[in-house]
Order: C-alpha cells, then sequence, then structure tokens
C-alpha cells in the first residue's frame, strides 16, 4: 500500500509539472494589449474628443502598449457630414485615424444596401459580422484574428437584428419586396445565439487565446430578446463584449451560460468617451471610459494637430460655408429634451420618442403644410435628432434634425388604419419608441397604464391588435371631428414610415399613394419655416411640451 500511495504522489506530481509545462509554453503578452473602441459617433466627428483626440489617445498608446482601433457601428449617419457625402467622408476619416475593424449598426444602411457594400469596400479595414446575411449566406466574414507575441485574439461582430425595423425595410428586400438580407431574426433569440457561438467555436479552434464580442446591441427592452445581456446569458467563451446602439455607458461583468464572467463595456455616443478594454500579460481583463466632460472639443481646447485632424478639415472645409448659411430664425427653443428635467447625473432626458414637444409639432405640421392637401400629418420622434436653440438657424442645424434623407409621401388610408397606426406610436410608453409619432391634423388620448394590444411579428414588426383587449387610443378627432374608421384620410409622412414599414409599421401596406418622394424631410422643414412661416418660428411654438395634440389619461409615469 505504501508503494501504490508514493508511486499514485509520483504520478500527480509528474502530471502537475507537465501540466505546468504545457501552460507555462503557452504565448504570452509581452505587455498590455489595449482595445480602443468607438460607437454611435453619428458623424459626430468634432464633439467630445473628436477623431483628432482619439487618433492623438491612440498613438500615445502606442507607445508603450499593444494597440488597436475597432468601432461598433452607427458611425457614418447622424449629421451633414455624413448625409452630404452618403457616408464616404467618414470613411475617409476612419481611414486616415487608422481603424482595425468595424461592424455594421443599424444606422450604416441608410443610405442604402449598395451603398453600405460601396463604403465597405472604400474603408481600409474589414468589417466582419457572424449574421448579417443575404439569403442565408453571410456577406462579411464572422470574425477575425489579430496577434501580437504569438497570442492570438479573436473579434467576432454581431448586429442587432432590430436593425431591419429601425432602418428603412425596402433596403434589404428584393424587386418583389422580400426580405433578402437579413439578421438571423427569430422569436426566441437562438438563431443569434448559434451564430456567435458558432463564431466563437470557430475563433477558438483557430487558436483564439481571447474572444472579443464587438457588438451592436445595446440594453433597450424592445431590442429583446438580441440584448447584450441576452447573448451573453445564452453563450460561452467570450471574454468581453464591446457595445453599441442604445448610447449608454454601462461597464458591467456578467455570468455566462456556465457561469463564467463576461465584460460588458459601451462608450455612449458622439465622443463623449472612447471604450477601453486591456488585457494584461498575465491575463487580466478590465474596462474602462476615457470621458471628456467639458463644453468645449478636445480638438479645439487642445489645438489637436494631426492625422485626424487633417482628415476632419478635409472632409469638412468644402461643406462648412454652405452649412453655415442662415435661412431662418426662431424666437423660442425648439426641444427634444424634457426642458426642465434631469437625469441624477444632470444629464438632459430626452422626450421626444415619447411625448409631445413643439419640435415634433412643428416637423408634423411641416409635412402637412407641404402636402398636397393631406388630412393628417405624422413624424415619428426618432427622425428628430437634435433641438435647436433660440436664435438663428443654419442649413446645418435643419439638416441635423432631419440627417436621414427621408422623402415626403402622401397616402390615402381608411381611418382604422389611422387607428392601428397611433396604437402603434404608443406601444412602448412609458418607454422609450423612435416610431412614437408627432402628428398634425389630428389630436387623442392614451392611456399607458394599460397593456398594449399589439401584437409583433418575429421582426418585431406590427402584426395586429387584440381586439378583445382595451385599447390604449381614444377621443381621436381629426380636424376637429371624431375620426371614422370606415372613412378614408389623406396622410402625410415620409417614405420610410407609410412606404417601407420603417419602425415596424407595416398596416399601410397596399395603400393608394397620392405623392411619393416628393422632396427629402430637411427641405420640408426648411420650406415651411422660411415659406409659410416666413422665417420666423415662434407664434404657436411657445410651449415646449407642445400644443396638447398628445394627451396623457391615465396615471402619472
Amino acid at each position: 500500500m505504501k508503494k501504490f500511495l508514493s508511486l499514485l504522489l509520483i504520478l500527480c506530481l509528474t502530471l502537475g509539472c507537465a501540466a505546468f509545462a504545457e501552460e507555462s509554453d503557452s504565448p504570452a503578452l509581452q505587455k498590455n494589449l489595449v482595445v480602443l473602441f468607438t460607437s454611435d459617433v453619428h458623424c459626430g466627428i468634432s464633439t467630445g474628443w473628436g477623431y483628432a483626440g482619439l487618433y492623438a489617445i491612440k498613438e500615445s498608446l502606442a507607445k508603450d502598449n499593444y494597440v488597436l482601433l475597432v468601432d461598433d457601428g452607427d458611425a457614418i449617419q447622424g449629421e451633414p457630414i455624413g448625409t452630404m457625402t452618403n457616408g464616404e467622408g467618414i470613411i475617409d476619416i476612419m481611414n486616415a485615424v487608422g481603424y482595425d475593424l468595424a461592424i455594421p449598426g443599424n444606422h450604416e444602411f441608410d443610405y442604402g444596401m449598395e451603398r453600405f457594400l460601396e463604403l465597405a469596400n472604400k474603408a481600409d479595414f474589414p468589417y466582419i459580422s457572424c449574421n448579417f446575411n443575404k439569403e442565408g449566406e453571410l456577406v462579411f466574414a464572422p470574425y477575425a484574428i489579430k496577434e501580437f507575441d504569438g497570442v492570438k485574439i479573436a473579434f467576432v461582430g454581431v448586429t442587432t437584428p432590430y436593425t431591419l425595423r429601425s432602418s428603412t425595410p425596402r433596403y434589404f428586400m428584393n424587386d418583389e419586396g422580400e426580405f433578402i438580407y437579413g439578421f438571423l431574426q427569430d422569436e426566441t433569440g437562438e438563431a443569434v445565439y448559434s451564430a456567435v457561438q458558432k463564431a466563437v467555436d470557430d475563433a477558438r479552434a483557430d487558436g483564439a487565446q481571447y474572444v472579443i464580442l464587438l457588438a451592436h446591441l445595446g440594453n433597450e427592452a424592445e431590442c429583446a430578446p438580441w440584448t447584450y445581456s441576452d447573448v451573453i446569458a445564452s453563450t460561452t467563451g467570450i471574454d468581453a463584449l464591446l457595445d453599441g446602439h442604445s448610447h449608454d455607458t454601462d461597464q458591467v461583468v456578467m455570468k455566462n451560460k456556465d457561469g463564467q464572467d463576461v465584460v460588458r463595456s459601451a462608450c455612449g455616443t458622439k465622443f463623449a468617451n472612447i471604450g477601453v478594454v486591456t488585457i494584461t500579460p498575465d491575463g487580466k481583463i478590465s474596462s474602462e471610459l476615457y470621458s471628456w466632460n467639458i463644453n468645449i472639443p478636445a480638438p479645439q481646447l487642445l489645438g489637436l494637430e494631426n492625422a485626424g485632424s487633417q482628415a476632419v478639415s478635409a472632409a469638412s472645409d468644402t461643406l462648412q460655408e454652405k452649412l453655415s448659411q442662415v435661412v431662418a430664425s426662431t424666437m423660442v427653443d425648439l426641444v427634444i429634451n424634457d426642458p426642465e428635467a434631469v437625469t441624477e447625473e444632470g444629464k438632459p432626458i430626452r422626450i421626444v420618442r415619447r411625448a409631445e414637444t413643439n419640435l415634433g409639432d412643428l416637423c408634423a405640421d411641416a409635412y402637412l403644410d407641404q402636402s398636397s392637401g393631406a388630412d393628417i400629418a405624422l413624424v415619428n420622434g426618432g427622425g428628430i435628432r437634435v433641438s435647436i436653440n433660440k436664435g438663428d438657424i443654419t442649413l446645418n442645424d435643419i439638416l441635423k434634425v432631419h440627417p436621414f434623407g427621408n422623402s415626403l409621401t402622401v397616402i390615402e388610408v381608411t381611418g382604422q388604419q389611422v387607428l392601428d397606426a397611433l396604437e402603434w406610436s404608443v406601444h412602448s410608453l412609458p418607454g422609450e419608441f423612435g416610431g412614437f409619432d408627432h402628428v398634425a391634423g389630428l389630436t387623442f388620448e392614451y392611456d399607458a397604464t394599460l397593456p398594449s394590444p399589439c401584437r409583433q411579428d418575429d421582426k418585431g414588426f406590427f402584426a395586429g391588435v387584440d381586439e378583445t383587449m382595451e385599447r390604449r387610443v381614444r377621443n381621436v378627432l381629426v380636424g376637429g371631428k371624431p375620426l371614422d374608421p370606415e372613412a378614408t384620410y389623406k396622410v402625410a409622412s415620409h417614405d420610410y414610415q407609410l412606404l417601407n414599414n420603417g419602425d415596424g409599421y407595416t398596416m399601410f401596406a397596399g395603400c393608394t399613394i397620392l405623392q411619393e418622394s416628393v422632396k427629402l424631410d430637411n427641405q420640408v422643414l426648411i420650406d415651411y419655416i422660411t415659406g409659410t412661416l416666413g422665417g420666423v418660428v415662434g407664434e404657436g411654438y411657445e410651449n415646449p411640451y407642445g400644443q396638447g395634440r398628445i394627451v396623457s389619461v391615465g396615471a402619472e409615469e
């Protein structure tokens, strides 16, 4: 027995030494690897840190660390530099700054599928995605591997299937109106989880010691079952998830399917922060934010002159003269944020996606005015992006309000379709919904304390109303008279919502089109202010909370 125990001890020591030898033979980083990431820049080329500040940070860190620079989507859309170059100006800047990888966000597709694929080819860095596909075939590689000191780090890309609803659905269809592009959307989320898991497993089999998920998923409830927490909880093998889409800045460590820790980091929007994930030589992973909390942007305050600032200047100089042209003025602040309430941190609270505002009224009035005899106008809050301060209004100000390039369209629908549209508009309240409609030509009340009767399909689109449930919307008046479900009405909005199922509005399918793609949304607003209003906004728009067209009759939210 003593001999047996001695042999067993020797065997255990031998195996332990072998295991130690095997571990010590594995390659290790000789210095820290720093992954800088941006997300939801939305063309904010010189806000916050700006691209010049990002470049300066990258160059400084590279003196003592390995550095990679990646983007989590929604870079090419959001301000005039994107709109007026169809995204190309941003790709030029990203090339100059030296991005290593990127993934598409939902707004990368806002200039059309063909245009995005052109921009992806123009980029000096690869786009990756494990779930963006055309007729079942991946458009991009699901992952990419970077190597330092023999250590392989894999990056897997994933984009929310909510993109089909929050971008222009038509861009993902063929000429027959059939979806040919998709993001592996289903009601359970299993298709996305499986795609992520396969990419992670394949990357590990390819020798990756670390796997980082570049994600445009976010934490918004309306994006379930594809939020970052859904994906982490349903997969294994991911070391860190760098996230975008919801513009949050949460730094989270949560458990994966096997109960192992996963670092999740997000960096907000418009360069207020730059995300930083560090992998040390001993394998520790941590996340933090480099925040710029000063009102003056870093490139301006610090006088930065580098490749980033040069690229920004080259892209924007040719546009500046036109953008700075004063086209009107306003006697009042036109808002998308609550003019009184702020968060505990003192930050503004956006209300344009869940409540009436004077800017929402103005935009809806513009659509009604610029149409040919429409009875009703609808404008989604997600398409009204910034406030306009009291004083001069420039072309740049208006382009920032409506940056998407949607076009005025008028259709003929039944009163019942209008009722369904209004019901869908308020289905997410009291939470935010990009499809929350501001209205002109009608008024209505709603009760958000009632459960929404709206049904959704597997893409999150409107799929009807459960008539066994009480509707939230009531007392709808068109031109001061009760809406008739059997009557027909002319509705003005943009092609995104009326023709392309934008924000999931499917109830208008098969409608009669009276006017299609008449003029761009920002031109609609310009013409209304400069023409109908005589170049001055004021009378009727004094109340930042609007004119009482949309009234909550439930308990306080």
